[in-house]
């Protein structure tokens, strides 16, 4: 789960969507935070890993995630539970993939389903793992933020491949507070504040776009009818 994503994510990724526009934003600042500080790390753990391979397997349809690898957190970080032979990579992104300024950093009953392909595993995961590893760790978020923006800088982190993707189609997902399980979508990434070169945030087009400085990506989030199971989604708001 990121700057006005979904998910942190998100999703930080995450996420974040419309719902993290300036409106939320301005209303989530002037209310007393909800989640001040990280809670302790078990509260972030599921208890049963085959339930949480489940969870991380709904991010997309059945047909990709059945032969992805799947990563489950544990106490310092994620590991792989699953070993994949397609190149995918689905987990269950928690708080930390949120941009540092977001309410939900902090959140621990943030459950993000995402689905990487190839690239984005390759080359856009290391950088929310990293995150979660120093919050377990009992980092903050000015540390994190510091520490992600060393690693980027000193290119310690993967460069951003082209066609880097995820699948975010899980009816069970919870990607903070105010969205819960929002909508299922598809996430694309870009690197730098690109936003414009894709037609994003303009009216009728069905694109949004959420820069994230810190990850020095831009997030394209391109909304579907569906859930991973194949039911309908609720209409998309307008």
């Amino acid at each position: 789960m990121r700057k006005h994503h979904v998910t942190f994510i998100a999703l930080a990724i995450l996420v974040e969507v419309g719902l993290f526009g300036a409106t939320c934003r301005a209303r989530a600042q002037a209310e007393k935070p909800t989640y001040p500080a990280m809670a302790p790390v078990g509260e972030y753990l599921m208890a049963d890993e085959n339930s949480e391979i489940a969870l991380a397997r709904s991010a997309a349809p059945a047909s990709i995630s059945d032969q992805a690898e799947v990563m489950v957190l544990g106490q310092k970080g994620f590991t792989t539970a699953v070993k994949g032979t397609n190149g995918f990579l689905c987990i269950v992104e928690r708080s930390f993939g949120a941009a540092s300024d977001e309410p939900d950093f902090w959140n621990p009953k943030v459950r993000a389903p995402i689905c990487f392909n190839p690239q984005a595993a390759r080359s856009f995961v290391p950088i929310f793992l990293m995150k979660t590893r120093l919050a377990l760790t009992g980092k903050s978020k000015t540390e994190i933020v510091e520490a992600a923006a060393s690693a980027l800088d000193k290119k310690e982190l993967p460069a951003l491949e082209p066609e880097a993707m995820c699948y975010m189609m899980s009816k069970q997902q919870y990607l903070n507070d105010r969205a819960t399980n929002w909508h299922p979508h598809l996430m694309f990434f870009a690197q730098g504040d690109v936003a414009k070169s894709w037609g994003a945030d303009l009216p009728g087009s069905p694109i949004i776009a959420a820069n994230d400085p810190e990850e020095r990506v831009t997030i394209f989030m391109v909304w579907v009818g569906k859930w991973s199971d194949g039911t309908p989604a609720p209409p998309m708001e307008h």
